[in-house]
């Protein structure tokens, strides 16, 4: 209601400073030009009686019409920029709900993208990407540990089957000589059967 008590004024305010750039140009007359030049004419055709103004009553009931169907249309008026604002601000709700919803959209559609499901949970790339590059890492070290023990148990081998070769060699020098001897004791203990014979 108070938007129509002040805006009543503005539109009257409106409507008188049309009508009297139209009554500027016209004649005055009850039936046509501004409110304003029908009161002008109307005191113009009246009559003084002492200090009182004598106005025909045909010409009141004529201004008082012509004020009547002013009002009214600007009523009309009222009414249709109100309607025009209300438009406007459903228009505006509208707007505002779908920025709104395009919005959440918006960040729905940045999360997904962002983030995956992974064994049912849903993790960020950044997150995932770390912890898959902190596997990468764990598992080079274990890599790089085990071959550093590999090559070192490999060299370890290696000296124990050369090892085990020379071993072999001395085994094999000790038997020979072993054999010789045997061989030289076998040949003197038949030499020496056969001299007491």
């Amino acid at each position: 209601m108070k938007k129509f008590t002040l805006l009543l004024p503005l539109l009257f305010g409106v409507f008188f400073c049309l009508q009297a750039q139209e009554g500027s140009t016209s004649e005055k007359s009850l039936n046509s030009g501004t409110i304003e030049s029908q009161f002008e004419y109307i005191y113009e055709v009246s009559n003084n009686f002492q200090e009182y103004e004598v106005v025909k009553k045909a010409n009141l009931e004529k201004l008082k019409s012509n004020i009547l169907d002013s009002l009214r249309t600007m009523r009309v008026q009222v009414s249709d920029l109100k309607n025009a604002q209300i438009t406007k601000t459903d228009s505006i709700q509208a707007i505002t709900q779908s920025l709104n919803e395009a919005l959440e959209e918006k960040e729905a559609a940045i999360e997904a993208k962002e983030s995956f499901s992974f064994l049912g949970i849903n993790i960020q790339k950044t997150v995932y990407s770390s912890m898959m590059w902190t596997l990468v890492t764990v598992l080079a070290g274990f890599l790089a540990f085990f071959s550093l023990q590999y090559f070192r148990s490999f060299s370890k081998i290696k000296k124990a089957k050369k090892d085990l070769e020379e071993v072999q060699e001395e085994f094999d020098q000790h038997r020979k000589n072993t054999l010789e001897r045997e061989r030289k004791l076998k040949r003197e203990l038949i030499d020496a059967q056969m001299g007491k014979n």
